[in-house]
């Protein structure tokens, strides 16, 4: 496997199991019948092969993953919705923490929020929202990751009146580089809320989202 820094690093069988025991997702490893599917990426020029991929279910399983790398030292790669065009979502030799399996979705009307978990897609979280009359300002793709297109900044065809999808941001849930479960907001973790506010990458793995809902439905 491929270390964070340079070089490479070998891990026992043993430690493989153990990590693979305690997530209540799967971790599908080179050889397993549905590696080439899950290591493919919407990009298909892209071809990466990683050692391990752990498909986390939960934050509990993010927080094991963070760690076991951190352990490691293995080099790192984090996937929503697999649709980075460089594809930043897969790596060779290290391990991806997929979090397409995270689809959690919470509407509350009456506060017009939204919550909603790493792996949600565009077309998946406008099901949600729609179904009260609001929406989230998004991209233009409805298989569009919605974590990935909210920390790049988010574009979409309703940003001239009711602006970028991190102008709606209320907070969000992370995972740090050590392993820790933090939230961030303009009241908790200010500096690290600014910074996943368009700011790039490696501030952590984010698990969850909270925006502000508008007003806009088929009938507007």
């Amino acid at each position: 496997m491929v270390r964070a820094t340079t070089g490479q690093v070998s891990i026992d069988q043993l430690a493989l199991d153990e990590f693979g025991s305690t997530l209540r997702g799967e971790l599908v490893r080179p050889g397993d019948d549905r590696y080439d599917e899950r290591r493919r990426v919407w990009n298909a020029s892209i071809d990466r092969h990683p050692a391990l991929i752990a498909r986390c279910a939960g934050v509990a399983d993010v927080i094991e993953a963070v760690r076991f790398a951190r352990t490691h030292q293995l080099l790192v790669a984090v996937r929503g919705g697999g649709h980075s065009y460089p594809g930043y979502g897969v790596c060779d030799g290290g391990m991806v923490i997929e979090l397409s399996l995270m689809k959690g979705i919470r509407v509350d009307p009456e506060a017009r929020t939204v919550r909603a978990q790493a792996g949600v897609l565009l077309g998946e979280l406008d099901r949600e929202t729609q179904a009260f009359g609001f929406a989230v300002p998004a991209g233009f793709i409805s298989h569009t990751g919605m974590a990935g297109l909210t920390l790049g900044g988010g574009i979409g065809f309703t940003m001239r009146k009711l602006g970028l999808t991190i102008d709606n941001l209320i907070s969000v849930d992370l995972v740090t580089a050590e392993g820790e479960f933090v939230k961030a907001s303009e009241q908790e973790n200010a500096d690290l809320f600014w910074g996943l506010r368009g700011g790039g990458g490696n501030f952590g793995v984010a698990t969850e989202f909270e925006f502000r809902l508008n007003a806009l439905g088929p009938e507007i």
